[in-house]
């Protein structure tokens, strides 16, 4: 079920009445719905997949009761091996398996050997590398003792499948997401208010700007030899303007979903564009991903504390596991060493963690230092993006080509004027709320009451006029 369309526009009143009103304030009562909403709402995909999600729910479920009960080193690193191996099993079986037979019988042909591996034409279920990672950590946290293992099973499977963030995240915690389930709710006007106004400005971004960018996208990276160079950067920006509007917007309805049923959700992005370095960018993009990497495989692999060669290996080791979870392609593993070859000099001269604040604080315009910094970051992160968006290496390859051309020089083939304009107004707002949790709070919050509404009225009057035709799937969940 798509946030953007009208079947989400039903399901969404349907179990926000239900939650405060049917179930009397009753947390108990409170969770066992949301756990049948939240399987209602990923069945709507496919109903199949239910039993993915409720295999991960039990296992990671009986492994962290198993681990509370257990003191013997050898026995709880063999229940947690058991969650690894579950998890991510499942995970690769799903995800990589066509992948791996193909580079397989890839391989034999290239030494002379024909083979014809079979494929078993699975389905990749959405949403499962957020869900897999979600309940992966908390057993490690269960065996780390930094939580305590769930004894409300509702509650834990309330945990594992709640609908706003099921399906492209936040990666939640069990730390920040798992104790909100065992305490009473009481509804709150303003957190409601707060959350309907975070959705209002994602589905502003994903309808209005990334749905409005994808059909231009598409075109240009379906021929890129038919462009000119210029044209070709348009539509590298375009995406880049796309991808984040798409997977910020679902973020946003998400956290703001969330705050309608009493519920506080992770940030996931903080204005990764006006980022002054790679590093920087690695701190306010997908958040949520970036942390779980670092805590869960960064630092227990020695993070930057056992020298410098080390934490080279284990960058590297980060960006290429990214990569790699964005999808079975070499597309991905390319991305993700573009990356890391953008970050390495950072971490080689100590100057990965400069840029901790916000730029341009109390200002309203950026120093001409700043202009520079961001403008050279977007543009590695553009150039990074192309992989990113190309089928294959020979496609981005052959797109950089035409990008490296005389006619890099020219006019644009064609400019979409109502696009352009939309993602510069939705820059400037972002610029000018780029110290809150979300922009259009700038414009909100202290504002009189005019000024506030007629922000909401000018949202979604230009929600409704340039509704895509053909409404797109979030992006990322291809993920």
């Amino acid at each position: 079920m798509l946030f953007h369309t009208l079947d989400f526009a039903v399901f969404l009143p349907t179990v926000f009445l239900l939650y405060w009103f049917a179930t009397q304030g009753d947390r108990k009562t409170q969770n066992v719905l949301l756990v049948c909403a939240s399987y209602i709402f990923y069945g709507w995909w496919d109903w199949r997949f239910l039993s993915l999600m409720l295999l991960s729910t039990l296992v990671d479920y009986s492994v962290a009761r198993a681990l509370s009960s257990q003191k013997g080193i050898i026995i709880r690193k063999g229940l947690l091996g058991t969650s690894i191996l579950v998890n991510l099993g499942v995970l690769g079986l799903f995800k990589y398996h066509g992948f791996f037979i193909g580079e397989f019988s890839q391989g034999f042909s290239f030494m002379g050997q024909e083979i014809k591996a079979g494929s078993l034409n699975i389905i990749l279920p959405l949403g499962i590398s957020f869900y897999t990672l979600q309940t992966l950590g908390y057993s490690i946290d269960v065996y780390r003792r930094k939580v305590e293992p769930a004894s409300d099973f509702v509650a834990f499977s309330a945990f594992v499948a709640f609908f706003p963030q099921l399906v492209a995240g936040p990666i939640e915690r069990a730390n920040n997401l798992l104790p909100q389930f065992y305490g009473e709710r009481r509804f709150d006007n303003g957190k409601a208010v707060d959350g309907l106004r975070q959705m209002l400005w994602g589905l502003f971004k994903k309808v209005v700007i990334a749905d409005n960018c994808a059909p231009y996208v598409n075109m240009i990276f379906a021929n890129p030899s038919e462009y000119s160079g210029s044209t070709l950067v348009m539509g590298a920006v375009l995406f880049a303007v796309q991808i984040y509007c798409d997977f910020s917007g679902y973020s946003d309805i998400a956290i703001g979903t969330s705050r309608l049923f009493g519920f506080e959700l992770k940030r996931n992005f903080a204005f990764p564009y006006f980022s002054r370095d790679i590093a920087e960018f690695w701190r306010r993009w997908h958040i949520s991903l970036s942390t779980w990497f670092r805590d869960y495989l960064y630092i227990p692999l020695g993070g930057s504390r056992t020298g410098r060669l080390t934490t080279l290996r284990n960058t590297l080791l980060i960006f290429i596991v990214s990569g790699v979870w964005h999808g079975a392609n070499w597309t991905f593993v390319a991305w993700g060493l573009l990356h890391a070859l953008f970050f390495l000099p950072l971490v080689l001269l100590n100057k990965n963690r400069v840029h901790l604040g916000i730029v341009g604080e109390g200002r309203w315009f950026p120093t001409l230092s700043d202009l520079v910094k961001i403008g050279v970051t977007f543009a590695l992160t553009v150039m990074a993006w192309i992989f990113f968006r190309a089928e294959s290496i020979n496609h981005a390859l052959s797109y950089f080509s035409g990008i490296f051309s005389v006619s890099l020089f020219s006019f644009p083939d064609f400019i979409p004027k109502t696009v352009i304009l939309f993602s510069v107004f939705f820059l400037a707002i972002e610029w000018l709320g780029r110290g809150q949790q979300y922009a259009i709070e700038i414009l909100t919050i202290n504002s009189g009451r005019p000024i506030r509404w007629g922000v909401y009225l000018g949202l979604v009057l230009t929600i409704f006029f340039f509704y895509p035709s053909n409404p797109q799937e979030f992006i990322y969940f291809q993920f």
